[in-house]
């Protein structure tokens, strides 16, 4: 139950904190994994303002942004999905990201903050595999199947019928209307094929 799920987030924190104590290197963010210090990433202001203002042209990733900005809070779930996107659809340096949330989070916490992030960028202790990558649209079809948190969020597509919404692009093409929202600003196959060859050149000298 909620008990339970709250308690988890609670462990995860002390776990951070605790390698923060014995490597303290974490707190002036250097990546847990030595050799993923060496991947090349993208020095893009246009993507980076992108993501901040959920204006990425995927409907979760922009939905999820824009309660962030809104509220100071999103679902662990969703700081997973928008991080993973920075990271491994635009490969941005994950430390933009923490640096972001930590300015507009209202539960931010320094340790839990940078763990997460460092997980979800493959740098920390037990964190997801580099090849992990999120298709955005598929975790929005499996998080929020009929589009109710996108369209709470995104008003701008509201008339896309049920689960269109999830790429709306394709809808508006379909039907021949024009919407007031963006093109997805990459292509997430060809993203996540730039994004494996970044960590693997990195990891040739480990």
């Amino acid at each position: 139950g909620a008990g339970s799920v709250w308690l988890s987030e609670l462990i995860w924190r002390e776990f951070y904190r605790h390698l923060m104590t014995y490597y303290p290197s974490l707190c002036k963010h250097c990546p847990f994994i030595a050799w993923t210090d060496r991947v090349q990433w993208q020095s893009n202001p246009a993507h980076l303002q992108a993501w901040q203002e959920g204006k990425t042209g995927y409907p979760i990733v922009d939905a999820a942004m824009r309660q962030l900005n809104s509220t100071g809070w999103m679902h662990n779930r969703l700081r997973m999905i928008t991080a993973s996107f920075l990271v491994k659809d635009l490969l941005i340096d994950w430390r933009e990201g923490e640096r972001y949330f930590m300015s507009q989070l209202i539960d931010g916490d320094l340790a839990a903050n940078n763990g997460g992030w460092q997980w979800a960028a493959s740098t920390g202790t037990d964190a997801a595999p580099y090849f992990r990558i999120f298709n955005p649209t598929t975790q929005g079809e499996k998080f929020d199947r009929e589009g109710e948190f996108i369209r709470r969020w995104l008003p701008e597509l509201r008339d896309v019928p049920g689960k269109a919404v999830h790429e709306p692009w394709k809808w508006a093409q379909k039907a021949g209307v024009m919407l007031d929202y963006p093109q997805p600003i990459v292509d997430h196959k060809e993203a996540r094929l730039r994004t494996l060859a970044a960590y693997e050149e990195a990891r040739k000298g480990a």
